[in-house]
């Protein structure tokens, strides 16, 4: 059962040029605390940006709590993060320790997270890394994504699980806590009048709650199911749900990455389509940009907004965390944007023209799809998933 809360006010930010401005108007606000999870953090013009915003908080006495991924931001240069340093942010990494040589399963289990909590009373979750919309090279058009700002009663989840993953990291790293005597008291007080909840995916206790959560309303939808995802390579438990979905006439539609960015994920991901496409599924490539979005609305009243992805590495990897939020207008307002995307960025791809394609095009997607499937049998990873 999904942990719903009353009382809240959530509010959609489409990409970086709503979420960074929110993030950090909350950041220079701040007068207490400070926790941000991220899986990338660029030395890039945003990244810049929201590391001041940082440390002018730690230097007017603000606790700020930093937690990277080892593996993501590896390539965070040392002038920034010594700057941060300096500033008096507490910054941890999770596994630090990182062999791309191995393939050895608990190497490959990341903090793939974006949360930002402020004094315990506003908090920002969604698929957002600290990376400027434009530092992707070739790019024009900003990279597409989402991001949630929350007041209200999920604060207290929210803030505790931030709080509990920071003490975890520090004990695993022999690092002092850093945390303040006495933290703020979290308001979870009523803002608004939205139903909704914070899923997290663990190895521990939530193994499996973000992909349940998922297949529960697959299994209850009853006219639209419209997800977008960056990487998109569900299991066969996912694309059964899906199957039945269209079998009982509800309209499923997928949107999709189209441009290129992991070449190997991005091919074996595409030989699904012909079943998916014979399922009676709708695929929507999106060419504008990069999308890096992990976002669904079903039946125009369920919504999720968060960092996982329908792939082996984000449903049995990674750490995780979505909002899912039971609401009509927010829910309305989320497939809008959706729509609008659709609208002239994407080329649907028509079943008939896919199964025509010629022996060279199906060769790479068959052979991607070989090397990932062997790749996951090493990790570990079931095909029942």
């Amino acid at each position: 059962m999904i942990p719903y809360l009353d009382g809240n006010r959530v509010t959609l930010l489409c990409s970086g040029a709503q979420y960074f401005p929110a993030l950090e108007h909350s950041i220079e606000q701040a007068r207490t605390e400070i926790y941000l999870e991220t899986y990338l953090f660029a030395d890039d013009q945003t990244g810049r940006r929201i590391a001041a915003a940082l440390c002018r908080a730690s230097q007017r006495g603000v606790q700020v709590h930093v937690l990277l991924d080892g593996f993501g931001a590896k390539g965070m240069v040392a002038p920034l993060r010594q700057r941060m340093l300096d500033a008096g942010v507490g910054l941890l990494v999770y596994r630090q320790k990182v062999s791309p040589l191995t393939l050895r399963r608990h190497r490959l289990r990341r903090m793939h997270r974006k949360i930002a909590v402020v004094d315990a009373c506003i908090a920002f979750v969604g698929g957002i890394n600290v990376i400027d919309d434009m530092n992707t090279p070739g790019q024009v058009p900003p990279r597409h994504d989402y991001a949630v700002q929350i007041e209200g009663p999920l604060l207290a989840p929210i803030h505790y699980e931030v709080a509990r993953l920071w003490r975890w990291v520090a004990l695993a790293n022999l690092q002092p806590r850093g945390e303040q005597s006495g933290p703020p008291e979290v308001d979870s007080s009523p803002k608004g009048t939205q139903r909704a909840a914070l899923l997290v995916r663990d190895n521990i206790r939530h193994r499996a709650d973000i992909e349940d959560a998922y297949l529960e309303v697959i299994e209850s939808a009853r006219e639209e199911i419209i997800i977008a995802n960056a990487y998109f390579f569900p299991g066969i438990r996912f694309r059964h749900a899906l199957g039945r979905a269209t079998g009982r006439g509800v309209r499923v539609v997928l949107l999709l990455q189209g441009r290129v960015e992991f070449m190997l994920l991005h091919y074996a991901s595409r030989a699904l389509y012909g079943t998916l496409l014979d399922a009676g599924v709708e695929i929507h490539e999106y060419h504008q940009s990069f999308l890096h979005a992990k976002v669904a609305v079903v039946d125009g009243r369920w919504a999720t907004v968060g960092s996982s992805n329908i792939d082996p590495f984000s449903l049995t990897l990674a750490r995780e965390a979505n909002i899912v939020v039971d609401d009509a207008v927010f829910s309305g307002e989320l497939r809008t944007s959706l729509r609008n995307a659709m609208q002239n960025r994407t080329l649907q791809i028509a079943r008939t023209s896919w199964h025509r394609q010629a022996l060279w095009r199906k060769a790479p997607i068959w052979l991607a799809y070989a090397i990932v499937r062997v790749l996951l049998g090493m990790v570990g990873y079931a095909e029942k998933h």
